[in-house]
């Protein structure tokens, strides 16, 4: 299903968290309607963890993982990466890397599969990214922006990019990710669908401003109806809104 909610007034979900099929991080001292936005839904499924990275509650932005590993920033505190390390379950891989683009979520974009990264990336950050993610990796460009974390929203199921985005370029990238890709925004027109939103198999998280359309075509792309039982109730639900719309 697509939820949303805020952190602090901010509608940068994606800025302030990190979800994928095996775990999702989330900053300390936030309100609980923050939370109870994935713990409602993920509370029993996956473990929801409440972090700082870097003394920072921009967890989204510094950390980017899939359900085999987690890389954070070299500038992780010690202290930080026992947390995680005891919070996480024991497969995921949790690796500090050395780079300069050190927040990692603004400039990798990555699912179970694949990984898009910033084409100035170091070698050693796309070998470590290629290794502690099991992924292959792609240095990309989105709608000629280098922040693919920030431009595109990527799960095992589809991915929502940049509006500007060409369709040659969403076809392009489709067959690289071997999802399919739409051109969309979140929280009323914004671009960084990656900042504004975060996404795994069965869950989306946008931001509070997000609109019913928008909303609705972050359901369709990444199959968020089909991944769980009760689709009659959002048949439904489509019905109520077309019959009001």
């Amino acid at each position: 299903m697509a939820t949303r909610t805020q952190f602090e007034n901010s509608n940068e979900v994606g800025v302030f968290s990190n979800l994928t099929n095996k775990y999702c991080l989330v900053p300390v001292g936030g309100s609980e309607n923050f939370y109870s936005a994935f713990e409602a839904e993920l509370g029993d499924v996956i473990p929801v963890v409440h972090t700082t990275i870097a003394g920072t509650r921009i967890v989204g932005t510094m950390t980017a993982g899939n359900r085999r590993g987690l890389l954070v920033p070299a500038q992780t505190t010690d202290q930080e990466l026992m947390h995680l390390r005891n919070s996480l379950p024991d497969e995921i891989k949790i690796q500090r890397v050395e780079e300069r683009l050190s927040a990692l979520g603004n400039v990798i974009c990555c699912n179970d599969y694949v990984a898009l990264v910033h084409p100035d990336i170091e070698r050693e950050t796309e070998e470590l990214i290629a290794d502690v993610l099991g992924v292959e990796v792609f240095r990309q460009t989105i709608a000629g922006n280098v922040l693919v974390g920030s431009y595109c929203s990527l799960s095992n199921q589809g991915g929502l990019v940049h509006p500007q985005t060409s369709i040659q370029d969403q076809e392009e990238l489709s067959s690289l990710l071997q999802v399919p890709l739409v051109a969309g925004t979140v929280n009323r027109g914004s671009a960084v669908v990656g900042a504004g939103m975060v996404v795994n198999d069965w869950l989306a998280v946008a931001g509070y401003d997000s609109t019913f359309t928008e909303l609705s075509v972050v359901e369709s792309i990444f199959k968020l109806d089909e991944s769980k039982p009760d689709a009659i109730s959002s048949n439904l639900r489509d019905t109520l809104i077309e019959t009001y719309s």
